[in-house]
C-alpha cells in the first residue's frame, strides 16, 4: 500500500514539474496571454521599430487591446510594415495613431494606439496613417554628444579668436 502512496506523490509532483515547465515556455514565448477573441487587421509603417517583436502588446490608455500580428519590410516605401490583431470588441476611428512605446526605461516594446475624432472606425485590412517610430537610446544619445561637442568646439574657437 505504501508503495502505491508513494508512486501516486512521485507521478503527481512529475505531472506538476510538466505544467510549470509549459508555463513558463508560454511565459517565456510571450504566450502566457493567448486569446481567443475574433480579431480585425490594421496595417502601419513605421521608419524604425527599435526592439518591437512579434506578439507585443497593442495598448491603449493601458489596456491591451490586440498584438502586433506580424512584422515585414516594404521594399516599396522603404519602411516597416507592422501588422496589427486588434480584437473586435475594441473599434477605433479611422483617424487614429500608432506609436511605438517602451514600458519603463529599459522595458518592453509595444505598440500604443491614439484614438482619433472620426466617425468612420477602422476595419479589417485598413492602414493607420499616422504612426510614431520608436525612439532609439543609442540615437539620442549620439545626437546629445554630437551637440554638446560642436558646442564645445564653437566656444572654444570663438574664445582663441579674440
Amino acid at each position: 500500500m505504501t508503495r502505491d502512496k508513494t508512486d501516486f506523490w512521485v507521478g503527481l509532483f512529475v505531472l506538476l514539474g510538466l505544467a510549470a515547465l509549459v508555463f513558463l515556455a508560454f511565459r517565456a514565448g510571450n504566450l502566457s496571454s493567448f486569446s481567443f477573441a475574433r480579431t480585425y487587421q490594421v496595417t502601419a509603417h513605421f521608419d524604425n521599430l527599435g526592439g518591437l517583436k512579434v506578439r507585443a502588446p497593442v495598448k491603449s490608455s493601458g489596456v491591451v487591446v490586440g498584438r502586433v500580428g506580424s512584422i515585414t519590410f516594404d521594399s516599396e516605401r522603404y519602411q516597416a510594415l507592422v501588422t496589427l490583431d486588434i480584437e473586435e470588441q475594441y473599434q477605433f476611428p479611422s483617424d487614429s495613431s500608432a506609436a511605438i512605446l517602451t514600458s519603463g526605461l529599459l522595458g518592453e516594446q509595444y505598440i500604443g494606439l491614439t484614438p482619433g475624432g472620426e466617425e468612420k472606425m477602422l476595419a479589417d485590412n485598413s492602414t493607420i496613417t499616422y504612426t510614431q517610430s520608436a525612439v532609439v537610446l543609442e540615437e539620442l544619445i549620439s545626437k546629445f554628444l554630437y551637440s554638446s561637442a560642436s558646442n564645445q568646439g564653437n566656444a572654444g574657437g570663438g574664445a582663441s579668436a579674440q
